[in-house]
């Protein structure tokens, strides 16, 4: 009976049998081998990870150590055997760097603080020694309830925080491999929200400018982390056309901000010294993205192109290191891998490695819009139709753990194919779901597929994400190794497979969800 069954469908089956093997790719499992042997025996993502960080150090957009960093990066991708270059992508505005900071406790004892100024705000003009005025809110009300008393001090805003995050919940996490498949959407913002921000960025920053002209010495806020000695340090819109440079700002940290608080409501007297020496750079209001390629040979599909990327800037009291120092790390360590195993790409492999991502976009937005089109008319360019994908890395420096497929199903059992070719147990997760908040989200807006990885939280979200603690100690050096091959099996794969990433339907016209009337 059991061989009669079989006979009676095995037609069926060989009339089958074309599609089961076309919904599953055909994998080199050979060439996935080798990328990982080559990151194993020749990695090269400790010498990356240094020159990023602690050589280039902070890379805030337009900076010093931002160019610092763009230049290396074209050297080390040319070094390599790519063709790389800086690539400017439109006005972004003026550069700043703190020269010198010095922040102390004076009276009623002394006390060195831990501080940072704000990206883009003011320095003190020199050395000060100050009293300390509380205000209810930064707002007009409450300056005006003050006035008397703010001028030449130094003004900080009343804080609702009374106690420091508990010290018995972990910092760090991985995700269990039941959670990979299960992932809700991440990061997604609303343009509702984005516009409430830009509203309330802008009230701030007029606020501060009231502040400023009653006189007041600096201005100080209190991280929002509650972490121990930890501080979230972003800016203010100064790097934009149209605002003036600010009042000089310190971000404190929690216990500092707390204990000079307690004081003030104590009745007694608190007294400073600041010294916040800060410095501009006009000379040139590009902003670059850096781009590197490997270019395609087969005649038919060199046209195509496969494009990975992760955002060079950072914001400035770390070195940006899991923000995003660990995607570069990854991208170019995958480029660095094909290249040293002499890969003949049949599709053109290019990075982009994006400035100005902590501002909303910009570098990726630039780029899109030059080569790809602007979703708010989708009047697409002839390169729209030739990239097959984009995949993106920046959600600190854990191991991929599988893809987000932005809603792209048809994709799924593409990857799925891959991962199971290269055989990483750790790597398995595909979840539909939608990632959000960076720069795959500028290729996605006009109709390329494009992708987020995976990763595992470790202590991103926690404690190294815009802090001062986002330095090369906080890299988990093997999660980047076995990133980059993986990395470097998708973009092979992606370049070597006959047909191109399947494609979602077109969006509809629409402004760029960071498209905003100010900046972020």
């Amino acid at each position: 009976m059991r061989q009669k069954i079989l006979l009676a469908i095995a037609p069926a089956i060989l009339l089958l049998l074309p599609l089961l093997i076309s919904a599953q790719d055909a994998v080199d499992t050979v060439m996935m081998q080798k990328i990982k042997d080559e990151e194993t025996i020749n990695s090269k993502v400790i010498s990356i990870a240094h020159n990023l960080t602690d050589v280039c150090g902070p890379r805030l957009t337009n900076s010093p150590g931002y160019k610092k960093a763009v230049a290396w990066a074209v050297d080390q991708l040319k070094g390599w055997g790519l063709a790389a270059a800086p690539e400017a992508w439109g006005e972004f505005g003026k550069g700043w760097s703190t020269e010198q900071v010095y922040a102390a406790m004076q009276q009623p004892y002394y006390q060195p603080l831990i501080a940072y100024p704000k990206a883009w705000s003011g320095g003190t003009n020199g050395p000060l020694t100050a009293k300390i005025c509380m205000i209810d809110r930064l707002d007009s009300t409450s300056i005006d309830a003050q006035a008397a008393n703010i001028k030449g001090k130094i003004v900080m805003v009343k804080s609702t925080t009374t106690a420091l995050r508990s010290a018995f919940v972990a910092y760090g996490k991985r995700y269990a491999e039941s959670e990979l498949n299960k992932l809700p959407d991440t990061y997604m913002l609303s343009r509702g929200l984005l516009e409430y921000f830009v509203k309330f960025q802008t009230k701030e920053y007029l606020a501060q400018k009231y502040l400023q002209s009653k006189g007041a010495a600096a201005l100080l806020s209190m991280t929002s982390t509650e972490r121990d000695g930890t501080l979230i340090v972003d800016g203010t819109p100064g790097y934009a056309k149209g605002y003036d440079n600010p009042l000089a700002q310190l971000e404190v940290s929690t216990e500092d901000y707390m204990r000079l608080q307690r004081l003030l409501l104590d009745k007694k007297d608190v007294e400073l010294g600041l010294n916040v020496q800060n410095k501009w750079y006009t000379d040139d209001l590009q902003g670059y993205n850096v781009t590197g390629e490997i270019a395609g040979t087969d005649p038919l599909l060199k046209n195509q192109v496969v494009m990975v990327g992760g955002h060079l800037d950072s914001w400035h009291s770390g070195t940006g290191a899991t923000d995003n120092a660990a995607g570069c790390i990854v991208m170019m360590e995958a480029m660095r891998i094909l290249k040293a195993l002499g890969v003949q790409p049949r599709r053109t492999i290019r990075i982009g490695l994006w400035g100005g991502e902590e501002q909303g976009l910009v570098g990726s937005f630039g780029y899109v819009k030059k080569h790809f089109g602007n979703p708010a008319n989708m009047q697409l360019l002839p390169e729209q139709k030739n990239i097959s994908a984009y995949f993106n890395l920046d959600n600190g420096s854990g191991k991929i753990r599988g893809i987000y497929l932005q809603k792209n199903k048809a994709a799924g059992p593409i990857f799925k194919s891959w991962l199971n070719a290269i055989a990483d147990t750790s790597a398995t997760g595909i979840t539909e779901s939608n990632t959000g908040s960076t720069d795959h989200l500028s290729f996605d807006a006009v109709g390329i597929p494009a992708f987020q990885f995976i990763q595992d939280p470790l202590e991103y979200e926690t404690r190294t994400h815009h802090s001062n603690m986002d330095t090369y100690d906080h890299l988990q050096i093997e999660d980047l190794k076995q990133a980059a091959a993986v990395v470097a099996c998708f973009i092979y794969n992606a370049a070597m497979r006959d047909e191109m990433i399947p494609r979602k339907p077109l969006p509809k016209a629409t402004r760029f969800l960071f498209d905003t009337d100010g900046p972020l």
